[in-house]
């Protein structure tokens, strides 16, 4: 395989973007943090809002991780175009790689921490109303029905 200066640049803009969404969902989640916070001021008994806690302190783990790979990702892109300038390209190949990888683990932990999310929201709608249904998608089908 050849690589050349445009492989990892190819990867700039997606990293970009995920990072910004990355960051976006931990400022959605500080504000989460703070509302229950608040929240569990007031009622320190609601067995609810322990629950959140609990699954908003894992988010947290995961979106810090996903930050982490993804930071990881982008920096082994650069390195490995200053790899390349340098003409050494086995090792621009093999950081290229990491690079991918990193990328990679990101996005698993992003997908782990979707499904957090919406476990998170399936307690929440449990506080609102008594749901007959285990998992949101049928709580939502049967809404439409």
């Amino acid at each position: 395989m050849e690589i050349t200066l445009n492989t990892p640049a190819l990867l700039f803009p997606a990293i970009s973007l995920v990072l910004l969404a990355y960051t976006n969902r931990f400022l959605g989640l500080s504000s989460l943090v703070r509302t229950l916070h608040e929240k569990y001021l007031i009622n320190k008994e609601n067995t609810s809002i322990h629950q959140q806690i609990k699954s908003l302190k894992y988010r947290i783990k995961l979106v810090r991780r996903m930050q982490l790979f993804g930071v990881i990702s982008f920096l082994s892109a650069i390195f490995c175009m200053f790899l390349i300038y340098n003409a050494e390209i086995y090792a621009a190949s093999v950081i290229f790689g990491i690079s991918l990888l990193s990328f990679s683990v990101s996005l698993i932990f992003s997908l782990v921490e979707i499904t957090q999310s919406t476990k998170a929201l399936e307690i929440e709608l449990s506080d609102m109303e008594d749901l007959e249904n285990n998992n949101l998608v049928d709580y939502i089908k049967n809404k439409f029905e």
